[in-house]
């Protein structure tokens, strides 16, 4: 059991948070939400002792272990991924090799009566003890199945950890925590640079085999399916509910409507007791009745109604030109990379209006495709885009494109067109730009800033083929509510790269799968795809572990 005790948060005299309790018990699966700035991931940070809090302790048991996944992190670039990975079980390794050592020691020695002696043997005695205590594993199979599980190949191993982006990396570090098989696992965006098979790999490792989890996602499948408590951090207090988060937020709602009430109630009780002290103040019969009510109503603790977001912002896509019948029409394609091939002899057609998904295992070409559609890289075979079509187009390096000496305003201004110019300030502040943010040049802004607002401006050209590379990677779920209702009314044709399936969900009706250098056509929604293939690759994934 782990106990936050009253802990607050202050900086420069503003409280972020203040005397907020809650225990995490075992085989808890907690969801940690609220609104941006509300301070969840500072109160991760504090949990696994990465921040002090300014009041309030965290308290654990000696022997509890305590892994932590942040947004981001530093892999050793020296060691090979098996290696990186194998670190998981770096002290039970070094009480293996410090037996040996001493045990080494002790057939050289000759001073058998010694305290050094004797010293020694009690060493060996304990981290016997300890070592023989734990389960019996095979550490190299279990490194084995917890990187091919998170979409890692066996010939990947072998290859430096300086070889793959920060999203692997990011892998890396989890398959770590996983084998750890820690009493808590803290989780900051994990699903963030995850393909949708590793992520339904890690709900299935979380649900059956982790123990407590205490998880920050905007990825709502995926809390939905592993947790079971969601604890809000909104106003400086927390909200703590046995539920998911889709039942939390039924629960929120009605708690909401009890707040509202209440405060109703204690306004109308304040009113008409004013009324009473303005009405008979200075009148002596009733002096003691005045100075009752003024006193009671200096100590009347207001009622608060808690923050929610009110905006009511509907953004759809400009109505978009007609394009030719077939947009995108793919026939015999291969991409190698020297003698690594991508994908062999690929044939697709997507039809006006479609909206399509591409799938598969990071790697596997889903991105290729779409840079070879887009002319942006040379291929063997027949690529082409139909007729009066006009690409929109959201790269995973968008956010580099856009001019750093521009405002934000301007961005966006530059783009808009009609009516739409008239909401640029509603719709920037729903993708959480407001205020003095307007002016700020974006060379000064976050990655994930850069994101939304590159988001932001696809979402204003008037475009007929629409294609998203990982679009939600740093949108928070508002944000991403925004992005689907647009699409779903958008008239023209989407190819969607995601590993999102909340996000897809409703908007894909085909799936082409990337797997094995093939790319394969299903005639269904992304859902029946999803339900099939989890079985087939959690069994894969078993079988050749």
């Amino acid at each position: 059991m782990i106990s936050v005790d009253a802990i607050a948060v202050e900086f420069s005299g503003d409280t972020l948070f203040s005397d907020v309790s809650f225990v995490i018990n075992e085989n808890d699966k907690i969801a940690l939400m609220g609104k941006n700035g509300a301070g969840k991931s500072t109160m991760m940070k504090i949990i696994a002792g990465q921040q002090k809090a300014s009041r309030g302790h965290v308290r654990f048991p000696k022997d509890a272990v305590i892994a932590y996944l942040p947004q981001h992190l530093l892999t050793d670039d020296s060691c090979t991924v098996f290696e990186e990975a194998s670190k998981a079980f770096k002290d039970i390794f070094e009480m293996r090799d410090e037996m040996a050592r001493l045990n080494k020691e002790l057939e050289t020695r000759t001073d058998y009566e010694s305290d050094a002696y004797m010293s020694i043997i009690e060493k060996v005695s304990d981290l016997g003890e300890k070592f023989y205590a734990l389960e019996e594993i095979n550490y190299e199979a279990e490194v084995e199945k917890a990187l091919r599980g998170l979409g890692f190949k066996r010939e990947d191993f072998h290859r430096l950890t300086s070889e793959f982006s920060g999203g692997w990396r990011m892998r890396i570090e989890l398959a770590k925590i996983l084998l750890q098989k820690p009493d808590l696992i803290l989780l900051d965006e994990p699903t963030n640079h995850v393909d949708i098979e590793s992520v339904i790999w890690l709900e299935d490792f979380l649900i059956n085999k982790a123990k407590a989890v205490l998880v920050i996602s905007h990825d709502k499948t995926f809390i939905d399916n592993i947790t079971n408590r969601t604890i809000e951090v909104t106003m400086g207090r927390i909200y703590d509910y046995k539920a998911n988060y889709t039942h939390y937020l039924q629960l929120r709602e009605e708690r909401r409507s009890h707040q509202i009430k209440a405060y109703q109630e204690q306004q109308k009780f304040i009113a008409d007791n004013q009324a009473f002290i303005d009405r008979f103040k200075g009148t002596y019969s009733k002096t003691n009745q005045v100075n009752s009510r003024e006193r009671m109503l200096e100590k009347l603790q207001i009622i608060e109604i808690d923050e929610i977001d009110t905006t009511a912002l509907k953004l759809r896509f400009p109505p978009s030109i007609r394009s030719g019948d077939y947009p995108v029409t793919v026939e015999g394609l291969t991409k190698s990379y020297g003698e690594h091939t991508v994908f062999s002899n690929a044939n697709l057609s997507i039809s006006r209006g479609e909206k399509v998904s591409f799938v598969g295992r990071n790697g596997e070409g889903k991105s290729t495709m779409i840079k070879a559609i887009m002319g942006e890289i040379e291929v063997e075979g027949q690529c082409s885009l139909g007729h009066n079509v006009k690409v929109g187009y959201f790269a995973q390096n968008q956010a580099s494109l856009l001019d750093p000496n521009l405002t934000i305003f301007q961005t966006v201004d530059e783009v808009a067109e009609g009516d739409v110019r008239t909401q640029i300030k509603n719709i920037l502040g729903r993708f959480m730009f407001s205020g003095d943010d307007l002016e700020k040049k974006v060379g000064v802004l976050s990655g994930g800033e850069k994101t939304r607002l590159a988001m932001v401006k696809l979402l204003l050209e008037p475009v007929n083929l629409l294609i998203l590379d990982e679009p939600t990677n740093h949108l928070d779920l508002k944000s991403k509510d925004v992005l689907k209702e647009a699409q779903l009314a958008f008239d023209g044709t989407l190819i969607l790269v995601s590993h999102d399936r909340d996000f897809l969900q409703g908007l894909s009706h085909k799936v082409f799968e990337f797997k094995d250098k093939r790319v394969i056509e299903h005639f269904e929604t992304i859902d029946a795809f999803l339900v099939r293939n989890r079985i087939e690759n959690l069994k894969e994934i078993d079988l050749k572990a």
